[in-house]
């Protein structure tokens, strides 16, 4: 049934993203792995890993366009949940340190040590079992996106003061997370990472499997936030979108619909932030910072809100710009990224993809439109041929 619900969700374009995806997954490792290091073809684990951390950032763009392309929520905080399911993702990685951490402490992590811990503290209990771990990254963000949720939404809070509180939520996060008595590694976070499930973080072949888990659970939750969106559901959330008042008036009820989906929303973004912690190596309360989150808006609205693969897009062009550019000139990066969202404001209000698709669907508008015109001059010769008066005989 859910397999049936899926499957009918897809449209050509999300069919040919998913493919891409998938081909990725295996075509990228196979190259790292099976290539000689001396080929052309050969793409290097760096490189690699580097593709995976943008797969990542794609996957946290895609959360935010299910609930701001689709529900109309904008939200400068996404980037907590992102940081929230690397931290469960780190505390794993640390709890498989060991007695290989430089104080040779079997329990307790380096940091801990240092700032005379005597115990485990409660909550890093259980972390040391991968199936916990992995259930944290969907638990704690989509708590936290239920509880905010839960009052905002029920308080009708909308517009720019709800984006204003997401913003604030993840500021407030990122103070308490730099403090050392929070038990999360203070301003240095979480990092020296050794193992994941039993393999070497560092080796190829690790690295060549998180590159592929990325592709492959950025092309499932496409899947899934297609069959959300092109659901009945999806259609009233549009409808919750564009009219709110209008849905609440049909007896929808309306703060129910966007708790759901900030809470999806929250927990895709949490599996970003745990697949980006392993390939980067650590983890720390920066990646709280608004601006991150604001970063986040710029990707959606660069490849195209409301259409699911603009944000993907979105993603790899500004982070692999940013990449190229921040190494050639750093000193103006910023103002161009600035730059960037001024000047997709303004003459691609759509984005990428949204004035691709848009230009596409105007062209065959007037395509049929010409058509239906020729067909109906043709009607009309053949009526005033049938009508002539025929000669006498």
């Amino acid at each position: 049934m859910i397999t049936a619900f899926l499957l009918r969700s897809l449209d050509a374009k999300i069919l040919i993203a998913i493919a891409i995806l998938l081909a990725l997954a295996v075509l990228v490792p196979a190259s790292n792995l099976l290539l000689p290091a001396d080929s052309g073809l050969r793409i290097p684990t760096y490189l690699m890993s580097l593709f995976g951390k943008y797969l990542t950032y794609a996957l946290l763009a895609l959360a935010l366009d299910l609930v701001w392309g689709f529900c109309g929520i904008l939200s400068l905080g996404h980037g907590a949940f992102f940081a929230l399911g690397g931290y469960a993702m780190g505390m794993y990685l640390m709890r498989q340190i060991g007695a290989r951490g430089s104080y040779g402490n079997p329990i307790l992590p380096d940091f801990m040590v240092f700032l005379n811990y005597k115990e485990l503290p409660w909550f890093w209990h259980g972390f040391d079992h991968f199936w916990f771990a992995a259930l944290m990254v969907l638990v704690v963000p989509g708590l936290l996106a239920f509880v905010f949720g839960w009052f905002a939404f029920r308080s009708r809070v909308n517009g720019v003061y709800l984006s204003i509180i997401t913003q604030a939520m993840t500021y407030a996060l990122l103070l308490a997370f730099f403090r050392n008595d929070m038990g999360f590694g203070g301003n240095n976070g979480l990092t020296d990472f050794k193992d994941i499930l039993g393999f070497n973080i560092q080796a190829d072949g690790t690295r060549a499997a998180l590159f592929a888990a990325t592709a492959i659970l950025l092309a499932l939750s496409l899947m899934i936030a297609s069959a959300i969106v092109r659901s009945k559901f999806g259609k009233v959330l549009v409808g919750v979108r564009d009219a709110e008042s209008r849905v609440r008036f049909l007896g929808y009820r309306v703060e129910h619909m966007k708790l759901f989906t900030f809470v999806v929303s929250a927990m895709m973004a949490g599996i970003a932030g745990a697949l980006y912690v392993p390939q980067v190596g650590i983890i720390n309360p920066g990646e709280f910072a608004p601006a991150n989150s604001i970063e986040v808006v710029i990707w959606t609205a660069v490849g195209g809100r409301a259409t699911l693969i603009g944000p993907i897009i979105g993603a790899v062009l500004v982070n692999g710009g940013k990449t190229i550019f921040t190494g050639l000139f750093p000193e103006v990066w910023l103002f161009a990224l600035g730059a960037l969202f001024v000047a997709v404001t303004l003459f691609l209000p759509k984005g990428i993809v949204g004035t691709v698709v848009q230009y596409w669907k105007s062209r065959g508008e007037y395509q049929a439109a010409g058509d239906k015109e020729k067909a109906r001059s043709q009607e009309i010769a053949d009526a005033a041929k049938s009508t002539d008066p025929q000669p006498a005989e």
